[in-house]
């Protein structure tokens, strides 16, 4: 069903809330699952926002690419995936996102999005606290480019 291996997954019921004037989907509703499926990721790897505040340094969103390959409709029942594509021990790290429809039996979604490492205090990009690369880096999908890069 995926393009990857061992993802992590979560779902998504579509419901009124995220429908638009289309009668589909809206595309901001996308971004948003795509950050509650992160947020899940990194909290299953045992990280919390408390602890990204208690720490002053978080992950800030660099840049994204989205591709819409089928809108999605009230009712729809939707497997989200994630994977940590790259991480380089010191700054970065890119997820990889798909979104697969059970009624329609396809990838509906997918969006790839890199994240820097910042101080929370002032938005000024930082090196990844071992916190980070401790979680992070065995759950890089290629564990041997992330750990040479390291």
């Amino acid at each position: 069903m995926f393009s990857l291996p061992h993802p992590f997954i979560c779902q998504w019921a579509i419901t009124d809330s995220v429908i638009d004037h289309y009668g589909h989907v809206n595309n901001v509703a996308y971004v948003k699952q795509i950050e509650t499926t992160a947020w899940l990721h990194s909290n299953a790897l045992g990280l919390s926002i408390e602890q990204y505040q208690q720490i002053d340094r978080g992950m800030a969103i660099r840049t994204h690419a989205l591709h819409y390959h089928q809108p999605l409709h009230l009712g729809e029942q939707v497997v989200c995936a994630t994977w940590i594509t790259q991480c380089d021990g010191k700054a970065t790290l890119t997820r990889q996102f798909e979104m697969y429809s059970e009624q329609k039996s396809a990838i509906v979604f997918s969006a790839t999005t890199e994240f820097v490492c910042i101080a929370l205090s002032s938005g000024k990009i930082r090196r990844m606290p071992d916190l980070f690369t401790d979680a992070y880096l065995p759950a890089v999908i290629n564990q041997g480019q992330a750990r040479a890069a390291s």
